[in-house]
């Protein structure tokens, strides 16, 4: 019987604030560029208040992999806390108005929607500093056994594996996806992240996961090596699909079978990478889904990857479905 669901996507449900600063801001800040930190509400207003003109609008990096998925016609589900609020209910408009299933319990008290400062240097690389606020309400009760059943594809993200509630549902998805013969993706999301779970990280990727994205940075770091390719060989060993992103040198994939290179494409104005990795991910598993091998699967993805870092924001701003009919 066929699914309801190509993908599901269970993550944090943030809404973004985007702003260009430039590296004295960041050391003013005592920011690490490029990395993702977890911050409390008066730290996320602290950094805010020094801002300028900033852009929101709906992220997570999950929830950024689901909509691109929506975009290109595949058939998805999101899971993620949020509260009745402001930016709740824009979260809930802007996947919802993409197509996607999204019918979490909403907070009706407790901690806001969570939102992600993202800040974008003039090279295009984004910090980021997030609240997570509502996002560490998730719980078991709200993974819905029929959603996931009905899911072919659970994609996790790393992000999430913070909270211990968090976890305890990613650990009931995860068993409900494998009991029903579906499988489960995971992204690591962060090298910081991946250094504070490695153990965690690692036994999951032997035991639990059937389909990685990684970064190069955090492939190695979850592998301890300095040598992606030697990593890519470990990868191939622990799940049966691996992808690393390689940025404008394109990616690596891996199955039972082989390791292959996929060469990235040319951008022609970069401007911020935010949501490079998530787009990428929804490419990938878009082909996937319509029975791809790996290698047209990492083409998808870097196809769709090369479109999002020329804007603004982590979601696609234009019909993906179009935009690769394009290119055949």
């Amino acid at each position: 019987m066929t699914n309801k669901y190509d993908v599901l996507g269970i993550g944090n449900a943030i809404v973004d604030v985007l702003t260009h600063v430039d590296d004295d801001f960041l050391n003013n800040q005592k920011l690490d560029k490029g990395g993702m930190m977890l911050v409390s509400a008066a730290e996320a207003a602290k950094v805010y208040e020094n801002l300028g003109q900033c852009i929101e609008c709906s992220g997570g990096s999950a929830a950024n992999t689901i909509a691109g998925l929506a975009s290109m016609g595949s058939k998805t589900s999101f899971i993620g806390k949020i509260n009745e609020d402001q930016l709740g209910r824009v979260f809930q408009h802007d996947i919802r108005a993409l197509g996607a299933n999204f019918d979490t319990a909403v907070l009706n008290d407790g901690p806001p929607t969570a939102h992600c400062l993202v800040l974008v240097t003039p090279d295009a690389e984004r910090t980021m500093c997030t609240y997570l606020g509502a996002c560490v309400e998730l719980t078991e009760n709200d993974i819905d056994h029929a959603t996931v059943a009905n899911s072919n594809i659970t994609y996790l993200e790393g992000y999430l594996w913070d909270p211990d509630e968090a976890k305890n549902a990613f650990r009931k998805a995860i068993k409900i996806a494998h009991e029903e013969g579906n499988k489960v993706a995971l992204s690591l999301s962060d090298s910081f992240c991946v250094d504070r779970h490695h153990q965690e990280f690692v036994e999951l990727v032997k035991n639990d996961v059937d389909i990685l994205f990684a970064n190069e940075d955090e492939i190695k770091k979850l592998y301890e090596t300095g040598d992606v390719n030697d990593a890519a060989r470990q990868l191939q060993e622990d799940c049966d699909i691996g992808a690393i992103t390689c940025g404008a040198k394109g990616c690596i994939v891996t199955n039972n079978d082989e390791i292959g290179h996929v060469q990235g494409r040319k951008v022609g104005h970069l401007v911020d990478t935010t949501g490079a990795g998530d787009l990428f991910a929804a490419g990938f598993l878009h082909a996937l889904s319509n029975g791809r091998s790996i290698g047209e699967c990492g083409a998808l993805g870097n196809l769709v990857a090369s479109e999002v870092v020329t804007h603004m924001g982590a979601r696609p701003d234009i019909d993906l479905k179009k935009f690769i009919a394009e290119f055949g």
